[in-house]
């Protein structure tokens, strides 16, 4: 199928599906017009690419996944590089709520301490 096409049924645009090709995340044969040529599985794989952006992973993140859509499993996520992602992500996630969580709590301080700071005489 064409970029056209593969982009409709996948629910992107054509400028997305580049994109990801550009990223290696699809390698379209190349039709003797010279137009790409997509398979079937890429609509699949088109889809759970988005799926995973939506989730935060970085394009490079979601090619273990792509990997194992193309090996032949029907879900991108049972091989053991697509777990390993999973948890690498869920680690980052941890570690950006526990910075998220001390920041937080240092503006809190600082609020407090502004809040009960009041020169006599002057209003709040």
């Amino acid at each position: 199928m064409q970029i056209k096409e593969l982009a409709d049924r996948a629910g992107v645009t054509v400028k997305a599906v580049r994109y990801y090709e550009s990223r290696g995340l699809l390698t379209p044969r190349r039709a003797g017009n010279g137009y790409r040529d997509y398979a079937d599985v890429d609509v699949q794989v088109v889809r759970e690419i988005r799926a995973l952006l939506s989730l935060g992973l970085t394009a490079e993140e979601t090619l273990p996944f792509v990997d194992c859509l193309r090996a032949g499993n029907d879900r991108a996520d049972v091989c053991p590089a697509s777990l390993e992602a999973y948890r690498q992500r869920i680690a980052e996630i941890d570690r950006r709520v526990t910075e998220l969580t001390a920041l937080r709590g240092e503006l809190a301080e600082l609020l407090h301490e502004a809040e009960s700071y009041h020169p006599e005489g002057e209003k709040r």
